[in-house]
């Protein structure tokens, strides 16, 4: 059985992934995705700052996808 990601989890390989571009667009995607305490979770200065930094990188270079295996 697969373990869902905590919501800090998912908000970390949403920043990462290069699909959203800011903090507001890692909640929407959260709330779409039902994960709870969302605004718990993202609390703090330091914990969006960060978030948001990874949005702006991964945005600008979006994390390249190994080439599937034959």
């Amino acid at each position: 059985m697969d373990r869902r990601p905590t919501t800090l989890e998912r908000a970390y390989e949403l920043a990462d992934s290069g699909e959203c571009e800011s903090v507001h667009e890692i909640k929407v995607r959260l709330k779409a995705e039902r994960l709870p305490n969302i605004e718990g979770h993202l609390y703090g200065p330091s914990l969006r700052a960060d978030l948001q930094k990874r949005c702006l990188a991964n945005r600008a270079n979006p994390p390249v996808s190994p080439a599937p295996r034959r």
